[in-house]
């Protein structure tokens, strides 16, 4: 069990050697961040009310997404184990003694944790002095939104895993990605907030897994009655559920996608 803490301090390190990158991605995501909400203050100074969410709704939510962004990773980037199911690296991967699913996601939450300190945060917090936004009063309720952050990157991380695995047949995801790049964002909350949607279509897409990376955070963070349940706790409960179930799927396609692998002939 040594191996997934040192693979997870790995993926840290690794990503907190991007720093100019890490700076831009604050920069783009605060820029990002003020255009949306711009948008969406000129929207609600002409209804002020739209199913449950106000002004401070709305532009706190854009500043979740785009703390968020980089740390559920909806639009990627992909993992690297789709290139190497491609080129045939995967048969190292399948050699070490340790599961291919649990490595790849110890390496990742260690990227998503530094992507949620060094870049969310700062990111997050130029929405607060730029804007009014909508905070926990509580530090019992931030403990809940940073639960809440930690489950949708769990969520992020298994999305892209099932995607990635689909090279053991197709060979090429990047099929998969070209869709999933235009559907994740809307169902996850990111290009609108749910709430904004007619209440038939937000059902729907609350109820699919994209919702559980931003939306759902977002709500919980605004304690919206919204979230399944009317509770926080419903809102937890949904993601751990999804977040539950995309991994005991990835493990068993996993494990379907091992018995049929051929590297080099063998």
């Amino acid at each position: 069990m040594r191996v997934y803490p040192a693979v997870y301090i790995r993926g840290l390190r690794r990503y907190s050697t991007y720093r100019a990158a890490t700076i831009a991605g604050i920069l783009t995501n605060s820029v990002f961040g003020c255009i949306n909400a711009a948008v969406l203050i000129a929207l609600f100074s002409v209804r002020p009310e739209i199913n449950g969410y106000d002004m401070g709704d709305a532009v706190t939510q854009v500043f979740v997404c785009q703390a968020l962004i980089a740390t559920v990773a909806v639009m990627g980037p992909p993992l690297d184990l789709g290139e190497r199911v491609r080129t045939g690296a995967v048969g190292v991967d399948l050699l070490r003694p340790v599961s291919l699913m649990g490595w790849w996601l110890a390496e990742d939450l260690g990227r998503a944790t530094f992507s949620l300190v060094f870049r969310g945060t700062p990111t997050f917090l130029v929405g607060t002095v730029l804007f009014d936004l909508v905070l926990p009063k509580t530090l019992g309720h931030w403990a809940l939104v940073l639960v809440s952050c930690a489950l949708a990157a769990v969520i992020g991380f298994a999305l892209r895993y099932l995607y990635e695995l689909a090279g053991f047949w197709i060979l090429d995801t990047r099929g998969i990605w070209a869709i999933v790049g235009m559907l994740g964002p809307v169902a996850a909350g990111m290009l609108l907030p749910l709430a904004l949607y007619p209440p038939a279509v937000s059902g729907v897409l609350r109820a699919l897994p994209w919702a559980s990376t931003i939306q759902i955070p977002a709500e919980i963070l605004l304690g919206k009655e919204s979230l399944p349940g009317g509770s926080i706790a419903g809102g937890l409960a949904l993601q751990a559920g999804w977040a539950l179930g995309l991994l005991l799927l990835g493990a068993w396609i996993t494990s379907v996608a091992t018995r049929k692998v051929v590297v080099q002939g063998g």
